[in-house]
């Protein structure tokens, strides 16, 4: 496949999830103390259900096309510290690992019962954080040189 349908593949998709991400974070978490708590609860599994039908085929079309545009840079990648593109890339990809990671652990303790609210708001700054970094480096990796 083309690197440009990789990339725009892989931007659309980013799109939806830090789009979600952001929305999640600052609009919700900034409700949170305005809406009745049974509300918030009714929205919050309403939101869970429908992210659950979306996020799935939206981290695989973003992960898969991710891999696409790293095969590309194989070269680069085998040796990362020998450029800061290299560096940059590296560690946008160990921050989307780490994001890979908190969807599972979600997705893990939801369907076990166990995803509490706390722990979707710590997983979701965390998430946040981390997607604040990567479109960071995303940038940087174009316009950072060392």
């Amino acid at each position: 496949m083309s690197y440009s349908i990789l990339i725009t593949l892989h931007l659309f998709a980013a799109f939806i999830f830090v789009g979600t991400v952001f929305f999640e974070v600052l609009i919700l978490e900034g409700i949170r103390k305005n809406v009745a708590r049974d509300a918030m609860r009714e929205v919050e599994r309403a939101i869970g259900r429908r992210a659950r039908q979306i996020m799935p085929w939206t981290l695989l079309v973003l992960y898969s096309a991710g891999i696409g545009m790293a095969w590309n840079y194989r070269a680069i990648l085998a040796h990362p510290l020998d450029s800061s593109f290299g560096t940059l890339l590296t560690i946008k990809i160990v921050l989307a690992l780490s994001v890979l990671g908190h969807f599972i652990t979600a997705m893990v303790l939801g369907s076990k019962g166990l995803l509490k609210t706390r722990y979707v708001q710590r997983i979701h700054i965390s998430v946040f954080t981390h997607m604040v970094g990567i479109v960071l480096l995303a940038k940087a990796m174009l316009y950072l040189k060392w």
